[in-house]
């Protein structure tokens, strides 16, 4: 009879953390990657079958590093997204979640809301087809504001109409992942963390010291050499997932090319200028949002970002650079594709990347009092973007399984695009679904 699962999980503990005889560790289910979606995936998982056996693997020392830990902040209500889309419905059903979620928790979050300003009058007929398609994505409590309305919410703002979004929250989305994580681990679950995934394999024999044969027929390994066995995968590995998706044999597409956006902060004695978040109206010319004012948890205020390629998938600064991830970029022809077809707005936020004048006229253009005496470079994150090679930017989520015998017990998670920190709870039920409806738990 095989061991209880708090005693299974004490073991791997012991294997791959100190000096211990070499033990086996077996799982039903094992899930890569140790960011918001992984540990929200692995605690509906564990919730949903207490019966089985589940462990979380994390290539970083810690949890949430990259992604999980280097975003805005922003708890969004579901605007954006077209109607009846999966984002659309996971957005307003995750937003909710959320709230509820850090309410139980005790974390705590601000509902400071959202303002997007038309600062042009050429902007009015988007902003109102947002506000319809707001709408119909059941997005609560929506209405559009004048001018003067505008400088009633945020005094500093200057608009000819705004959409206003009074459900719109912050939230510190590492604080959110890492209790999910603890959700996790006290029904059972085990979390080992320094456990870089570099090989999955199905087994050619049954572990020397294993007591339960061919049960758990996948092995895991790690770039130590390490190794885990399990029944099924599910990787949720953000910047990494095409790469752990090749690993299982798996096409590469679609790619995940890195872009970095690199956030200003206002100084502290000047935040008193930003009480809620100012977006401005989506450009359907351009890929990405533009420039946006952010308050933070802590009282800060972010600015930006801008969005310029990474050198490196997990290169916060900006002379990070990794040779592979480079060369993975510029050899896809899906980079160029989408490169060619935005050269002046990609060759406009690299000026912007440099030079924080250009930035701040930006900025400006929402709050003409902010200059750049009043503000400081800030923080960066990475976007995994995922990108298909007609240079399309993939805005939905993609399920993947790998090749051959492998194949059955694997479920890549390939693109859980933005906001997936916000649905991250939402995204945990589809996935649990899908890993239900493939493996047959």
């Amino acid at each position: 009879m095989p061991p209880p699962p708090l005693l299974r999980a004490g073991r791997a503990w012991a294997r791959l953390g100190g000096p211990q005889r070499r033990r086996s560790s077996t799982f039903d289910v094992v899930v890569v990657g140790g960011g918001i979606v992984g540990l929200a995936s692995a605690r509906e998982l564990i919730l949903r079958h207490p019966s089985l056996t589940f462990s979380v693997l994390e290539k970083e020392k810690e949890l949430a590093c990259h992604q999980s830990g280097h975003n805005s902040g922003v708890i969004h209500s579901g605007i954006y997204y077209t109607p009846g889309s999966l984002k659309a419905k996971l957005c307003v059903q995750g937003a909710a979640l959320c709230y509820e979620y850090c309410d139980r928790k005790g974390i705590p979050y601000k509902q400071c809301g959202k303002l997007i300003v038309a600062v042009e009058q050429e902007e009015i007929p988007r902003l109102k087809a947002l506000y319809e398609r707001g709408l119909l994505n059941n997005v609560r409590d929506l209405k559009l504001i004048s001018a003067k309305e505008i400088q009633a919410k945020e005094p500093f703002c200057r608009g000819v109409m705004a959409l206003d979004s009074p459900y719109t929250g912050i939230v510190n989305y590492r604080q959110v992942a890492l209790s999910y994580a603890e959700d996790f681990k006290e029904v059972g679950g085990t979390v080992l963390t320094d456990f870089e995934v570099t090989d999955m394999e199905m087994a050619k024999e049954s572990p020397s010291e294993s007591e339960d044969g061919m049960k758990y027929p996948v092995v895991v390994r790690n770039s130590q050499g390490e190794e885990i066995r399990c029944q099924h995968i599910v990787t949720c590995a953000g910047l990494f997932s095409d790469r752990l998706s090749e690993i299982s044999g798996c096409s590469r597409e679609p790619r995940i090319v890195p872009f970095r956006g690199d956030y200003l902060v206002l100084k502290p004695e000047k935040c008193y200028m930003v009480k809620g978040n100012i977006y401005p109206v989506p450009d359907p010319r351009f890929p990405f949002l533009g420039v946006h004012f952010t308050p933070r948890m802590d009282g800060s205020v972010w600015l930006g970002p801008n969005a310029v390629l990474a050198f490196k998938r997990e290169g916060y600064k900006l002379y990070d650079f990794s040779a592979r991830d480079f060369i993975d970029a510029v050899v896809y022809s899906g980079l160029w594709k989408l490169v060619f077809r935005n050269v002046s707005y990609g060759m406009s936020e690299m000026y912007r990347a440099c030079f924080l004048s250009a930035q701040v006229k930006q900025l400006q253009k929402f709050i003409p009092e902010v200059t750049i005496s009043d503000i400081l470079r800030g923080p960066a994150g990475v976007r995994a973007q995922a990108l298909d090679r007609d240079g399309n930017l993939v805005d939905d989520f993609v399920f993947d399984g790998g090749a051959g015998d492998i194949g059955s017990r694997v479920l890549h998670v390939r693109n859980a695009p933005s906001p997936a920190a916000t649905s991250s709870l939402a995204i945990a039920k589809m996935i649990a679904a899908e890993v239900e409806r493939r493996f047959g738990l």
